[in-house]
């Protein structure tokens, strides 16, 4: 009998068979928008270029990628998918170069998204000058995906033997946010449409490259993390469990957008622990805080800037104060506090 023709609309578990329909969508698909000398013609492994320079060390890491909806505004799964990637290398210390995407689809997604996508992760690949040199697909039984996940990994190259770490944090050192945080986690609630909310607010999903290079050559960087999962105060809580050295946070010195205070309020979140995305936590020393607030400032990516708080010896909890001197403890997350949203 002969077997109906696959549904060439959507992704069917054939595309995920190895044989000539797999070809095809990595073909007319993924290699037609990131095609590049290391990625087609297609093997398992790409050979790079060789990094010759001396003073540069290696730099790897690897991410996970879910998000729902795939599309919000400000972005879609296939350009958080680059920016997650390329920021984790950035608050490293390096500059990226190389990007493998591993894709994970669900049988019945349509092709026209997965094809939107690829041209957003694409179009976001270019921006930050990195080269998709590799990957895979695999196709899963509808149910078991979201639609789409991504796994990407990611290689940089950062001045050789670079300062930069928790280890490297000193009592009394300052830290500062490079913009406003909670804006890519609202985002996303509003396009759920789950809580009959509606809004403007765009996801901050962007490079942080500009922001991290701008303070590398600074001798008092000591630490740069980006607050996604969990937000600025779970980065904090991090920072403190690694150096037993409390955080006062200063209220009135919070870059929190008006539109994410009232979509927290009435959600009865808190928008410090809020996903950001395009966003970078710094700790510098007390003596250059205001030249790193400069520096940043001086910035398209970093207008919004501000010092927040200081590295306190004398307690080891995250403090929040208001400008009345009135302070309340922030916890560390035990549960997820939201909807999961990167």
């Amino acid at each position: 009998m002969t077997q109906p023709a696959p549904d060439t609309a959507t992704v069917t578990l054939a595309h995920g068979n190895g044989g000539r329909l797999m070809r095809q969508l990595i073909e007319s698909v993924f290699v037609r928008q990131l095609g590049n000398p290391w990625l087609a013609p297609l093997s398992d492994a790409a050979v790079l270029p060789a990094a010759t320079e001396e003073d540069q060390e290696l730099v790897f890491t690897s991410d996970g990628v879910t998000v729902q909806p795939l599309f919000f505004a400000g972005g879609d799964i296939g350009s958080l998918a680059v920016h997650g990637t390329v920021n984790d290398l950035a608050v490293a210390g390096a500059m990226p170069r190389y990007l493998s995407v591993n894709a994970f689809l669900e049988e019945g997604l349509a092709l026209e998204q997965l094809e939107r996508i690829v041209e957003s992760l694409a179009a976001a690949a270019r921006a930050c000058d990195v080269q998709v040199v590799a990957g895979d697909t695999k196709v899963l039984p509808r149910g078991l995906c979201g639609g789409l996940y991504f796994g990407v990994s990611g290689i940089g190259m950062r001045p050789r033997g670079l300062a930069l770490g928790l280890d490297a944090i000193r009592p009394g050192d300052a830290v500062l946010v490079s913009g406003p945080v909670g804006d890519h986690g609202i985002a996303v609630m509003l396009a759920r449409e789950e809580f009959g909310l509606s809004g403007t607010l765009a996801s901050d999903s962007a490079s942080v490259v500009p922001l991290t290079q701008a303070l590398l050559e600074m001798p008092g960087l000591r630490f740069m993390r980006d607050p996604t999962r969990g937000g600025l105060a779970t980065v904090l809580h991090e920072v403190i469990h690694a150096t037993g050295q409390g955080v006062t946070l200063e209220e009135a010195r919070l870059p929190i957008r008006g539109s994410v205070r009232s979509a927290c309020d009435m959600l009865g979140y808190d928008p410090l622990y809020i996903a950001c995305e395009g966003r970078v936590v710094a700790i510098v020393a007390e003596d250059q805080a205001d030249e790193a607030l400069h520096r940043w400032q001086s910035l398209p990516q970093g207008r919004g800037a501000q010092r927040i708080g200081t590295l306190d010896p004398h307690h080891d909890r995250l403090l929040l104060v208001n400008e009345w001197g009135g302070e309340r403890l922030l916890q560390e997350l035990e549960d997820d506090p939201l909807p999961r949203i990167c």
